[in-house]
């Protein structure tokens, strides 16, 4: 028996070793250092972007001990994420697994300083999470324990891969972690644009419940009356107007806010949407040219 505990406990300790190869310790803020993790051998560093409390003076410190002054590619407020590049090669990418189940044992691994770990459980996968302040695909939430400077370092399976990058700006009550599905596309948007095109249509609105006959047509009870319509907006110029109910953009019903900022989403930019809307009782269809977010 003690020699199986003994086993199980070497195979955590191997995890985190191999998952360290790839943890940087990013220094980018006044107090503790956070973390980040290697995305390619040619220098590119994904961290949080809350960390990144500078634009210049920013440092990176490898697992090799190596320091590297780093610039800032680009960062994305909505997913708190942010890219930052060195001039070095031949590093260790992390090893992702994008296949976190509720019950995976996981470790929080950070580099603030020395290599950190703690131990704990998935406890739930989910997203997407579409709000005014966040904007994330997906996420994993753990038990895990974030510790000072773990943000931007990789949450860990039992094999020392990556299934998620840690954030302790993302939750409240618990720990949470971005999946390589959120992250992969917000870091090739910072890698093209240095940062992240959302839709905006400009309108201002507030959710009503459909008249019962309306609602069984649509099979949905709720939508979005528009209150306000930004002039040469997206929506004005389509001929949307104030009082007007949106319940449809594109293929996706609109119900509530959050709905509509779900397909405002980094793919959105540029392109034309039938909005579907309700007008004096009437369902009327409009295309509107989604324009990006300042």
């Amino acid at each position: 028996m003690a020699n199986e505990l003994q086993s199980y406990s070497d195979q955590m300790a191997a995890a985190v070793e191999k998952a360290g190869r790839s943890v940087a310790s990013v220094d980018a803020r006044n107090h503790v250092p956070g973390s980040g993790v290697v995305w390619s051998a040619d220098g590119e560093i994904v961290t949080a972007d809350h960390i990144v409390q500078r634009d210049e003076n920013i440092t990176v410190t490898l697992a090799d001990g190596s320091t590297h002054t780093a610039t800032l590619v680009g960062r994305d407020p909505g997913s708190d994420l942010a890219l930052l590049k060195i001039n070095a090669g031949g590093l260790t990418p992390a090893e992702w697994n994008d296949n976190a189940k509720v019950g995976n044992l996981a470790f929080a691994v950070g580099r603030p300083g020395d290599l950190q770990a703690s131990l704990g459980i998935v406890s739930a996968v989910g997203g997407p999470v579409h709000g005014r302040r966040r904007q994330i695909e997906a996420y994993i939430q753990t038990d895990v324990i974030m510790y000072p400077g773990f943000s931007g370092g990789p949450l860990v399976d039992a094999s020392g891969r990556v299934l998620g990058l840690n954030s302790s700006a993302l939750g409240r009550d618990a720990s949470i972690a971005l999946p390589l599905s959120a992250v992969k596309p917000v870091i090739e948007a910072l890698k093209t644009h240095g940062h992240v095109k959302r839709g905006f249509v400009g309108v201002h609105t507030q959710p009503v419940r459909l008249a019962p006959p309306m609602a069984e047509r649509l099979k949905q009870e709720t939508g979005l009356m528009i209150i306000g319509a930004e002039a040469d907006g997206p929506a004005a110029k389509a001929g949307l107007m104030q009082g007007d109910v949106l319940v449809g953009l594109g293929d996706k019903p609109i119900t509530d806010i959050d709905d509509l900022q779900a397909v405002l989403g980094p793919g959105s930019v540029g392109k034309t949407l039938k909005a579907k809307v309700i007008r004096g009782g009437e369902l009327k269809e409009m295309n509107v040219t989604v324009g990006e977010r300042g």
